[in-house]
C-alpha cells in the first residue's frame, strides 16, 4: 500500500549508535518493500543515514530542503530528486504531498515540529495519512507517555491518541503504516 514513506529525523547523528542504526534497518526494510523514501533533504546525521542506505539498497530517496538550508545542512546531491523550497512550510508540505505515511526516528526540534504539524494536518482533514514513531532504545517513550497524559486531561480525543503509532521495528512500524493507510482508504475516518 505505502509506497513512499515519509522519514523525519534529525540532521544529527545523537548520542547513541542506535540510532543510526535503525535508520539503517529502516531502509533496509524499505527498499526490501520497494518503498521510497521522502525526507529533509540533507546528508548530514540520521538524515544522511538513511538517504545513503535507501539509495545503497538500490532504492529511491526524494529530498526536500529550503533554499536557505542548503549550505547549511549540505544537502545531498545524489538523491533520486532533490526538491529545493522556499522554507520550511514549503518543505513540509511537498513532502506531505509526496508520501503516503510518516514515520519518525529520534530527532529534535525539526523532528518535533514535522511530526507535529504532520499529525495537525490530519486532524484538520488536509490529509488522511498515518504516522508512527519508531522507537529507538526508549527514546521516544516519554513523549507516548505524556501524548497519553493529554489525552486523559481532556484535550485529546481517543481515537486521535491512537493515531500516534509506537513500534519498535522497521518491519513493525511499515506494518502499521500499511494497515492504518488501507483503513483510510476504504473511508474510515482516520
Amino acid at each position: 500500500m505505502i509506497k513512499r514513506l515519509a522519514v523525519y529525523c534529525g540532521s544529527g547523528s545523537g548520542a547513541d549508535p542506535a540510532f543510526a542504526d535503525m535508520a539503517r534497518n529502516l531502509a533496509q526494510e524499505m527498499a526490501a518493500r520497494n518503498v521510497d523514501l521522502v525526507y529533509g533533504g540533507g546528508k548530514l546525521g540520521l538524515m544522511g543515514v538513511v538517504a545513503d542506505a535507501v539509495l545503497e539498497a538500490g532504492g529511491k530517496a526524494y529530498g526536500v530542503i529550503p533554499a536557505a538550508l542548503v549550505d547549511k545542512e549540505v544537502a545531498h546531491n545524489g538523491l533520486t530528486e532533490l526538491h529545493r523550497v522556499a522554507g520550511m512550510h514549503e518543505r513540509k508540505a511537498k513532502m506531505t504531498e509526496l508520501c503516503d505515511a510518516f514515520v519518525c526516528l529520534p530527532g529534535g526540534i525539526g523532528t518535533l515540529d514535522e511530526l507535529f504539524e504532520a499529525w495537525t494536518w490530519n486532524a484538520l482533514g488536509y490529509h488522511a495519512k498515518p504516522f508512527c514513531l519508531l522507537d529507538v532504545h526508549g527514546f521516544w517513550r516519554g513523549l507516548d507517555l505524556f501524548m497519553d497524559h493529554v489525552s486523559e486531561s481532556g484535550f485529546l480525543s481517543t481515537a486521535r491518541r491512537e493515531q500516534l503509532m509506537l513500534a519498535h521495528s522497521p518491519a513493525q512500524a511499515l506494518d502499521m503504516l500499511d494497515a492504518a493507510a488501507r483503513t483510510a482508504t476504504q473511508g474510515m475516518v482516520w
